[in-house]
C-alpha cells in the first residue's frame, strides 16, 4: 500500500510539472480551437484557464466521441447559458476532458484503497462537473430574462408612442438596459443589419432562449404584425399577460412550498421540540435518577 501511495504521489507530481509546462508552451492547435481557446479568455477564470490549456488538444476526440446529435444538443444548451465565462463548444470539450480525467483517475485510486463512498463521489465529479455550471447558468439566465422583459417592453412602447419606429426604439432602449435580455435584442438588431429579416431575427431570439415569455413576445408581436394591430397596444398588452403570469407562478410556488414546509416542522422541529420540554421537565423535577439506575 506504501509502494502504491508513493508512486500515484510521483504520477501527481508529474503531471502537475506536465500541466504548467503545457500551460506555458506555445502549443501549435488548429485555428478554430485557437480562436475557441482566446474567445471570453478576459472574462475566465486563472483555474477556468488553465483547465482549457490542458485539454484544449483533447477536444477533438470528445466531440467525436460524443456524436452529432449531442453536440447539437450542447451547442444549443451553451447558447441558452449565454456562453458563461466566455465557454465555447470547443472548451466545454477540452473541460469534459480534464475533469472526466480526474474524476476518472482519482476514482480508481479511492477504489484500490477501498474507499467506495470517495470513489463514487470522483466519478460524479468527472462525469458531471462540466455539467453543474451550464445548467446553473441556464437558469440564472432565464430568471433574469423574465425579470427584465415586463419593464423592457414597457419602455418600449412608451418610446414607440412617442413618434420612433420599433427598429429604431428597440436599438434606443437596449442601450438602456445592461444584462442577457440587452444582450439578445442587440443580436438581433445585428442580424437584421446583416439582411436577416424581422421574422427570422426574432425567430431566432426565441430558439436562443428556452423562456415561455419569449415566446409569447415573439408570437404577439408576429400575430400583432400580421393581423395589422398598433404595435404599442400589443407590447402594453404582453406585459399585462407576462405580469400575471408571474403573479400564477408566484403562487403555485408558494403553494408548492407550505406542504414542504409543514412537513419539515412535523417530522424534524415537533419531535425535537418534545425531547426539549420533556427533558427539560424530567431534569427540573428533582427525580432522583439512582433509584432508577440502581447505581
Amino acid at each position: 500500500m506504501g509502494l502504491l501511495l508513493a508512486l500515484v504521489a510521483a504520477l501527481s507530481v508529474g503531471g502537475v510539472f506536465a500541466g504548467l509546462r503545457m500551460y506555458r508552451a506555445d502549443t501549435v492547435l488548429p485555428p478554430d480551437l485557437a480562436l475557441a481557446l482566446e474567445v471570453g479568455s478576459t472574462r475566465t477564470t486563472a483555474v477556468g484557464s488553465l483547465v482549457d490549456r490542458l485539454g484544449m488538444r483533447y477536444a477533438p476526440a470528445v466531440l467525436r466521441l460524443m456524436g452529432p446529435k449531442q453536440v447539437a444538443r450542447y451547442r444549443r444548451r451553451i447558447d441558452l447559458a449565454g456562453n458563461p465565462g466566455g465557454l465555447t463548444l470547443d472548451r466545454y470539450a477540452a473541460r469534459r476532458a480534464v475533469y472526466g480525467a480526474v474524476g476518472a483517475l482519482g476514482g480508481l485510486v479511492a477504489l484500490l484503497q477501498g474507499s467506495f463512498f470517495l470513489a463514487l463521489l470522483l466519478f460524479a465529479f468527472g462525469a458531471f462537473w462540466s455539467e453543474v455550471g451550464i445548467w446553473s447558468a441556464i437558469r440564472v439566465r432565464k430568471d433574469a430574462i423574465e425579470r427584465t422583459l415586463p419593464d423592457f417592453l414597457d419602455v418600449l412602447a412608451v418610446v414607440v408612442s412617442a413618434g420612433l419606429g420599433f427598429r429604431q426604439a428597440l436599438d434606443r432602449v437596449a442601450t438602456r438596459y445592461q444584462g442577457p435580455w440587452a444582450d439578445e435584442i442587440r443580436i438581433t438588431l445585428r442580424q437584421m443589419d446583416l439582411g436577416v429579416s424581422r421574422r427570422e431575427a426574432f425567430e431566432e431570439l426565441r430558439r436562443r432562449n428556452d423562456s415561455e415569455q419569449v415566446a409569447m413576445f415573439v408570437t404577439a408581436l408576429q400575430q400583432g404584425e400580421e393581423l395589422g394591430a398598433p404595435i404599442v397596444d400589443t407590447l402594453v398588452a404582453i406585459a399585462k399577460d407576462m405580469r400575471r403570469t408571474d403573479a400564477q407562478n408566484a403562487r403555485r410556488k408558494a403553494a408548492r412550498a407550505v406542504p414542504k414546509a409543514t412537513l419539515m416542522i412535523t417530522t424534524f422541529m415537533v419531535p425535537a421540540t418534545m425531547l426539549l420540554l420533556g427533558a427539560g421537565m424530567l431534569l427540573g423535577s428533582g427525580t432522583d435518577f439512582s433509584t432508577i439506575t440502581g447505581k
